[in-house]
């Protein structure tokens, strides 16, 4: 029997804070190679998100529109329009948009662990401070089921 082959199969739109992603396809969708999802985020936005690292996946961005800047091992890159960089796993990371121009860059995780669940619970924890510090904790157990680990505060 032959798959049916659909356009965005698992399109699904999630605000987490003050992000918006976009999934495109699942690993249901691709036999578990890679998952896609688009992410938009606002002018200006210095994220509360901790720098983290992916355990068991790269993570590829490609640029769409504006600059989100990336810092990665301690570096930064600024990703714009047209550009793409591979965060490889292990690597902490973290993003910001200090420009004044929304920024939308499409993500490509391979192999497809991060599904869309993981920003529905990462949500479910913003949502349940009502705009105060998020439950640590919950937000550890969130990353680490999805495949990252929450880097420890750089050296003062």
């Amino acid at each position: 029997m032959t798959a049916t082959t659909l356009v965005n199969p698992s399109e699904e739109t999630i605000t987490l804070g003050p992000l918006s992603v976009r999934f495109l396809l699942t690993g249901e969708d691709t036999n578990g190679s890679v998952s896609v999802f688009e992410v938009m985020v606002p002018a200006g936005q210095k994220l509360a998100a901790p720098a983290h690292k992916n355990d068991a996946y790269e993570e590829t961005l490609y640029g769409i529109q504006g600059v989100v800047t990336w810092t990665i091992n301690g570096k930064p890159i600024a990703v714009g329009p047209g550009q793409a960089v591979c965060i490889p796993r292990g690597a902490v990371h973290r993003f910001d948009n200090f420009g004044a121009e929304d920024a939308r860059q499409l993500v490509v995780i391979s192999p497809a662990i991060m599904s869309p669940a993981y920003f529905h619970e990462a949500s479910a924890v913003l949502n349940a401070a009502a705009g105060g510090q998020p439950d640590v904790a919950k937000m550890v157990e969130v990353f680490r089921r999805h495949g990252m680990t929450i880097a420890p505060p750089p050296a003062a």
